[in-house]
Formats: C-alpha cells, structure tokens, sequence
C-alpha cells in the first residue's frame, strides 16, 4: 500500500509540473550537491540549469534532490518536455508564478537577460550543419532550411548524366490521353469490369484480386496467384499510380495503359482468358449493354473499349493528398521532425533521387538491384525477356514511391516483407553477384548499377527515411 501511495504522489507531482511548467526540482528541496543560493531568482534559475541538464542527458538514477533514488519522476517528466526546446521556452510569456503568497516574475524573465534575445542561427550556418552524416538530427536548422520555397532546398545529391525533375504535389487529377478522356460513366464502367470475376476463364478471378483498395491496390502477397491456383513470378505492383508510368509491368511490356489493360485477362497464370472471349460472355450476360451504350454511344462490346474503361478506371485512382504533399505546398508542419529529416537525407546522402524524383517520384526507366538470381531457381532477367538486348539483363522499371508504405512486400519478387529491410539493402549497395566459371562469358549475366552505392547510413538515418516514405 505505501508503494501504491508513493507511485500515486510522484504521478501527481509529473502532472503538475507538466501542466504548470514550473521545473520539477522546485517541487523538492535544493539537493544536497548543490550549494545553497540565496533569493527565489538566483533558485529559480538554478532549477533551470537541472533541467537543462536532464535535457541534456543527465537524467539517471541517483539524480534527484534529496538523495532520493527512483527511476521515472523527475526524469520521465523531463523526457516528456523535450518535445519543447529551449528557444521555445525562452519564448513563452507565462503568467506569474505564486509561492508564499508573494508575486513572483515569469520563468523567462529570471534566465539569464539575454537568454529571450538568443541570436538565430544563421541560414548559411544550418546549411553546413545538416550536410554531415550524424546519429540526430539538427532539427531547429533543418525547419530553418526546409521552410524556404523548395527552389532554395539543399540540391539533390545526383550522379552526372542522370535527367531528373524537382519534387512536386501530386496534380488533382492524373494525366490522360486524347483519345480517352475519363468520364464519370467510363470511369463507373471500369469500376465494374475491375471487380467482375467473369474476365477470366474459370468466373473466379477479377482485377480487384491482386489489386486490393485496402491493401494499398496491391495483394499484400510476395507474388500473387490465379488460374487454378498457379503461383506468378512477380509481385503485383500497386495501380494507383499507374497513370504515370510508361511503360507499365515490372519488365515493360505494354507500352500504354490501354494496353496493359488486356495482359491479365490473355495471362495463363492470371486470369487465363482472352479478350475477345471475355467481351463475349459479358455481351450474353446484357448485364453491361446499357453502360457500354451509354459511354461510347452504342452497346456494342470489345476488348478495346474494355480496355479503355479499365484504363479510365485505373487513371482515377491517384492517391488522396497526404502530408508530402501539403508539405510541399507550404504546410510545414505536415512532416514532424523525423520525417523532416528522412526528406533531407532521401534528397542528399541516401542518393534517392537518382531514381526517384517528380511528382511521381519515379525515373520509369530500369534498372538491375542485383536480385535477378541468374542461373538459379528463381532466376527472372526482366527487362531482357521483352527486349532481348543483353544489357537489359537484370533490370525491372523503377515503382513510384507514392503509397509506399501501404503496397509492401517490395521488389519485383517481393523479397521484402519490411519496408526497414528495404532501406538495410539500400544502404549496403544492394547485392552485387558475381559470374561464376561457367557464367564468365555469358553475355546475359547482369551487370550492377553503377547508381548503386554503399550509403554508410547511422541506424537512425535509415529509421528517419523510412518514417518519411510512410508520409507518401
């Protein structure tokens, strides 16, 4: 019961100096290591300095007035206030402050005079601060730098010869060509055909399978599976962002999104189908002659108007505004410091932007991460298998980040169950195989990236990048 009663008093004694802001050593009498000070001021700013301190790290056990020996209290009350920095404090005109029945000034006014009048650090010197690698970051100058209009943010750390784009929100409404524009009628008869089971052979696959809404519109399954429970090679990439890639599919192989459309339903691991055979069955059903009439003026089927709906659908899918994106247009406070600094560090030391950048944050173009698994089992050459040039051996398209956090596992054979694992490859160079004696003039033998780098991130780095694609 007294432990009881002694944990509930020091509960009440963190709440009331949280609540108050009052230093918590005031609570106590000066320790036993501290000399005696005379007058409320001279105490009062001493009390300050423990604080301080405890920001500091001195927090431990053994650091509290009056020999008292417990882990928590005082300490867990100051770990609480670390959220608010010190210039935040030296800014707060609190109300006076009671003690003995005797006025007593703001806790500003008794730190020492020139403490509200603190210089700020100037931008040329956070500039220079936040370019080296460090195990925290320089918080306050990374608010400093990243406020300014993005023209003005640190440059991207890019490699010669890349073409990239700056940063940028996310129009309101994706990209569309000509000869499709997206209408309501056509993007509510997508819908339909994107959850019809009846696209495929067996009536018990559709597109919304492997591209779950809530699962980020992919399957949340290293690879997916269809016809008769045949497993694929690769995992299903997420369509949300769909609109901006050219080409599509993890190899390339259609060129448009009308034409990536069709490739599931003719796929004999997928939906194991053709085109023609689907409109067929659809046009006996006469479930869909009505939305066909109405959207392209008769209520004739085809593969090709099937596409254009799926297409139309596809394109309407474009992620909800999120935080990058009010970052960017100027709520700063949208990204929390974490993720602040895993922006910073995505733009410079990690070298992300060689592949992703824009507002898709993707390069569509193909590159080899080393997991092609040559000559083994689950060997998958990508690029190679649609071009059959040598030198696209290996490579896959690069997937936008956008929604990143939600579309795992990631890769094309999706290898990777957390998106932290992601980051640990990324920071070693990725994998980099070498031919062995039979493969040594095998010209099909993937060749490394020359963008891929060891990175030589702290853990807290890798940590801060990954807090900041989970805000895509």
């Amino acid at each position: 019961m007294k432990l009881k009663l002694a944990n509930a008093a020091w509960l009440g004694f963190a709440l009331l100096g949280l609540l108050s802001l009052e230093p918590i050593q005031r609570l106590f009498s000066a320790p036993a290591s501290t000399p005696h000070v005379q007058g409320q001021d001279a105490r009062r700013r001493q009390d300050w300095l423990s604080w301080q301190g405890v920001q500091q790290g001195s927090c431990a056990w053994g650091a509290l007035p009056n020999g008292l020996h417990r882990k928590g209290g005082i300490c867990g009350v100051a770990n609480a206030r670390r959220a608010v920095s010190p210039p935040a404090l030296y800014a707060l005109h609190l109300p006076p402050l009671r003690s003995n029945g005797h006025q007593e000034e703001p806790l500003n006014r008794l730190l020492s005079p020139t403490a509200a009048q603190a210089p700020e650090t100037s931008l040329e010197t956070c500039l220079e601060r936040i370019k080296a690698s460090a195990p925290h970051g320089d918080f306050a100058c990374l608010r400093r730098v990243y406020q300014q209009p993005i023209t003005q943010w640190p440059a991207p750390h890019i490699d010669p010869g890349v073409s990239w784009q700056e940063m940028a929100a996310l129009p309101r409404k994706a990209p569309e060509p000509d000869d499709n524009p997206g209408t309501p009628e056509k993007i509510a008869l997508g819908a339909r055909l994107f959850d019809d089971p009846r696209l495929s052979v067996s009536g018990q696959i559709a597109c919304a399978n492997c591209h779950d809404r809530q699962l980020g519109w992919a399957d949340g399954r290293s690879v997916s599976f269809g016809h008769d429970r045949q497993t694929g090679r690769r995992n299903a990439i997420s369509v949300a962002m769909s609109a901006f890639a050219e080409p599509l599919f993890w190899d390339g192989r259609a060129a448009t999104l009308e034409a990536q459309a069709l490739h599931p339903i003719a796929d004999a691991r997928e939906m194991a189908f053709t085109p023609e055979d689907a409109a067929r069955r659809l046009h006996q059903t006469g479930d869909y002659d009505a939305a066909f009439a109405q959207v392209f003026g008769d209520a004739q089927i085809t593969p090709q108007r099937m596409a254009y709906a799926l297409a139309a659908f596809q394109r309407s899918l474009l992620p909800r505004f999120n935080r990058f994106d009010r970052f960017l247009e100027g709520r700063h406070s949208a990204l929390n410091d974490q993720q602040l600094w895993g922006l910073h560090l995505f733009r410079t030391r990690a070298r992300c932007m060689n592949c992703h950048f824009g507002a898709a944050l993707t390069d569509n173009q193909f590159h080899n991460l080393g997991l092609h698994f040559h000559g083994r089992a689950r060997q998958d050459l990508g690029r190679y298998e649609v071009t059959g040039n040598p030198e696209d051996s290996g490579k896959f398209r690069t997937p936008s980040l956008r929604g990143v956090g939600k579309s795992g596992p990631w890769m094309h054979n999706g290898l990777f169950h957390d998106l932290r694992g992601v980051m640990n490859m990324y920071n070693a160079g990725m994998p980099r195989p070498r031919p062995n004696a039979r493969q040594q003039n095998d010209p099909t033998f993937p060749k490394p990236d020359p963008l891929l780098q060891p990175l030589d991130l702290h853990r807290s780095e890798i940590e801060a990048i990954t807090e900041f694609l989970r805000t895509l």
